[in-house]
């Protein structure tokens, strides 16, 4: 299993920072980037290989790609997205398709959480595998945060695994907060694939978790493990920044 993470976005509203620079790489800890901590958690749980999906400002990763390798001990592939700021991130993600077969460790590169989080979706992964159950799909799920409008928030049924991926439902509806890290299976792969097209041909500014529920809805199996009680935050404003900081210093 390798390391991906999705960092094409330009995150204007973080601005005057992403002028410059792609939200990954704005500094939320000293110099340490959020894109800094995913790598550190991806070493921390053992991964060796990490791919990254660059599009706004991509030059600032290919810059501190080398440095990157020699401190976290990864080596990099960085998989161009062509329409960055242009389309949503449902395309960013089929952009990586040539990896699914690997096995994955998605992570979003806006947000700053410990490397519990992905130590616990290694285990939840392997444990199903050892069990016969396996999920193409496994998500993050946050069943402790209070839910507002924004997130993004699933409906699970304990049988069925998610029914619903949407930031577009009533917060009392959902099951929780999906964080923004996923297990990939191989055997989700060109499920996943072709699921990401249908969903960026009907609508280029849909997200990757619209692909989700359109595997969800072709009747395919995907599943949750809650992460427990964590910091954590999605880096999408100001605020958010403040909060991550005081975040990414605990760890």
């Amino acid at each position: 299993m390798i390391g991906l993470v999705l960092a094409a976005g330009a995150g204007r509203r973080l601005r005057p920072y992403t002028d410059t620079l792609p939200k990954a790489l704005v500094p939320v800890d000293g110099e340490r980037t959020v894109l800094d901590l995913t790598l550190g958690n991806f070493a921390e749980v053992g991964l060796r290989e990490a791919a990254i999906v660059v599009g706004y400002r991509k030059e600032a990763v290919y810059e501190r790609r080398e440095a990157l390798e020699r401190q976290y001990g990864v080596k990099l592939t960085l998989v161009e997205n062509d329409k960055a700021e242009e389309w949503n991130n449902a395309y960013s993600l089929w952009c990586a398709r040539e990896l699914f077969a690997e096995g994955l460790l998605l992570a979003n590169g806006d947000t700053v959480h410990p490397a519990s989080v992905q130590r616990t979706m290694l285990d939840g992964n392997d444990r199903r595998i050892k069990e016969g159950r396996a999920p193409g799909i496994l998500l993050a799920l946050d069943t402790v945060k209070k839910l507002a409008d924004e997130e993004m928030k699933v409906v699970v049924d304990p049988e069925l695994g998610v029914r619903r991926i949407t930031k577009l439902m009533d917060p009392a509806e959902a099951t929780g907060e999906y964080i923004g890290v996923t297990v990939i299976n191989p055997s989700a792969a060109d499920a996943l694939t072709d699921a990401l097209k249908a969903v960026y041909e009907r609508d280029p500014q849909l997200y990757y978790e619209d692909g989700y529920q359109e595997m969800v809805d072709r009747g395919l199996t995907i599943d949750v493990q809650p992460i427990g009680e964590v910091s954590w935050v999605e880096v999408d404003n100001h605020e958010d920044l403040a909060k991550a900081r005081g975040i990414a210093c605990q760890y």
